[in-house]
């Protein structure tokens, strides 16, 4: 999602996979958003640690599962896209789906 992210040929002729459930993500975004608002007013607060951590807990999973969606609407969309396509794209856009799990695994 970074802007500083280079767009691909195939992105850019296609639109990107997730474009049909952008409305879906934007909503389950700015509730993510207003669950990090509600922890930092809990420790504002002074809230019992283990209540922000069970907050904490359920916005790291809300955020797994936007990144869930979104790779599987890659995969659905831009790779099988670039396969459809041929040529050397196909390779890129498989290098980007296993960098993306990488990134998504790694702890």
């Amino acid at each position: 999602m970074s802007a500083a992210t280079p767009s691909t040929p195939h992105s850019e002729s296609h639109g990107h996979g997730y474009i049909s459930d952008k409305a879906r993500y934007l909503a389950r975004l700015k509730r993510i958003e207003g669950q990090a608002r509600g922890i930092h007013r809990m420790v504002d607060e002074d809230t019992y640690c283990i209540d922000i951590l069970t907050q904490i807990s359920a916005i790291t999973s809300a955020l797994n599962n936007v990144a869930l969606g979104l790779l599987d609407d890659h995969l659905k969309h831009c790779v099988a896209g670039a396969a459809q396509d041929g040529g050397a794209e196909v390779e890129a856009k498989i290098r980007e789906a296993s960098e993306a799990i990488a990134r998504l695994v790694r702890k």
